[in-house]
C-alpha cells in the first residue's frame, strides 16, 4: 500500500493525505476531480510517497499523518 501527500499546483497551501493501491490511477481521480474534497484545488502533484508492504500499518500510518502531530512531522521532514 502507498501513503501519499498531495500538494495543490493551484494553491499550493492545500496538502492532501491519502492511500492507494495504485499511484496512477489515484492521482488521475485527484485530477479529474472525482474526489470531492479533493476537485477544487486541482490539480495536484505528488510530495512525498512511502510504500509499506503491510495494509494494517499502512491504515495506522495514514492515521498518523493526518493527526496534528502527524502534520508537524510531515511538514517537517517532506
Amino acid at each position: 500500500m502507498y501513503i501519499y501527500r498531495l500538494r495543490s499546483l493551484s494553491k499550493p497551501s492545500e496538502i492532501y493525505i491519502g492511500m492507494t493501491e495504485n499511484l496512477t490511477v489515484r492521482l488521475a481521480g485527484h485530477n479529474s476531480g472525482q474526489s470531492p474534497h479533493t476537485a477544487k484545488f486541482k490539480p495536484w502533484f505528488y510530495e512525498a510517497v512511502i510504500w509499506l508492504p503491510s495494509k494494517r500499518k499502512a491504515i495506522k500510518f495514514e492515521s498518523y499523518l493526518k493527526s496534528h502531530s502527524g502534520r508537524a512531522f510531515a511538514a517537517k521532514h517532506f
